[in-house]
């Protein structure tokens, strides 16, 4: 990073490119690179542990004020972004056990989550569905469907399969595809979102993804295909099952 740094440097120097405040109307095509930088810090967090949790309080904060930078016309993904960190921030405190270990959703203790922000984010997840419609604003209305169920039995899972069809439109990649696959496994059975699974390890675009074979993994786990889910977790080394409240 020290090296990217220094070389960013010498081609502004050597360019001359002047520092300036770019006008409102420059806004729009820098945007993009803009939001993408603020999920990435907030991902760092969502990454490891609470040690970092300074990181997803910034890429909150700097959406926020991005949002009253740019009233009255916030980008409907801006706002879908901060919905987004936001539903996922509200599940912190309920994300890892006392030994730092990371706990699945379905196996979180609701009561822990931050119901303020879930509330306060809700609204704008419904704003930025209003628009066309990008990837931050889809993600922002899956999250809100987990957040608004009480009980992880509760999860309108037909409703996120939609979801990650309309994501697949907008955005499409294997994680995408994996996530939309176990989703699939929630409404038709472990079997068919395995199908699913399985055609993206035949593709190897996933190859090294440890949590492409720790959900193969649970879904032959669910299906009764013991031998098989042994054999996915080893391929998966950095998935940690606790003895009580699994781990993902």
């Amino acid at each position: 990073m020290a090296q990217r740094l220094v070389r960013a440097k010498r081609k502004i120097r050597d360019a001359r490119i002047p520092y300036v405040v770019p006008e409102l109307t420059d806004m729009a095509e820098r945007l993009d690179a803009v939001l993408t930088v603020i999920y990435l810090v907030f991902n760092e967090w969502y990454a490891a542990t609470h040690s970092r949790a300074d990181l997803c309080t910034e890429a909150i904060r700097l959406a926020r004020l991005l949002r009253m930078l740019l009233q009255p016309d916030v980008p409907t993904e801006l706002t879908g972004l901060l919905a987004l960190m936001l539903l996922h921030d509200a599940r912190r405190d309920a994300r890892t056990d006392e030994e730092g270990n990371i706990i699945v959703l379905e196996n979180q203790d609701r009561s822990r989550w931050n119901r303020t922000q879930i509330e306060e984010a809700t609204p704008l997840v419904a704003e930025s569905l209003k628009g066309s419609l990008g990837p931050y604003a889809v993600q922002s209305a899956i999250a809100a469907v987990h957040c608004r169920a009480p009980h992880a039995e509760d999860t309108d899972w037909r409703q996120i399969v939609r979801l990650y069809d309309a994501l697949t439109q907008v955005q499409s990649s294997p994680v995408v595809s994996l996530n939309r696959a176990v989703a699939v496994a929630m409404v038709d059975g472990p079997e068919k979102g395995l199908r699913l699974v399985d055609q993206l390890v035949a593709e190897k675009d996933l190859e090294d993804y440890h949590l492409l074979h720790a959900t193969r993994a649970d879904l032959q786990r669910r299906a009764g295909m013991k031998a098989q889910a042994i054999e996915s977790y080893r391929r998966a080394p950095r998935w940690r099952p606790t003895k009580a409240k699994g781990a993902g």
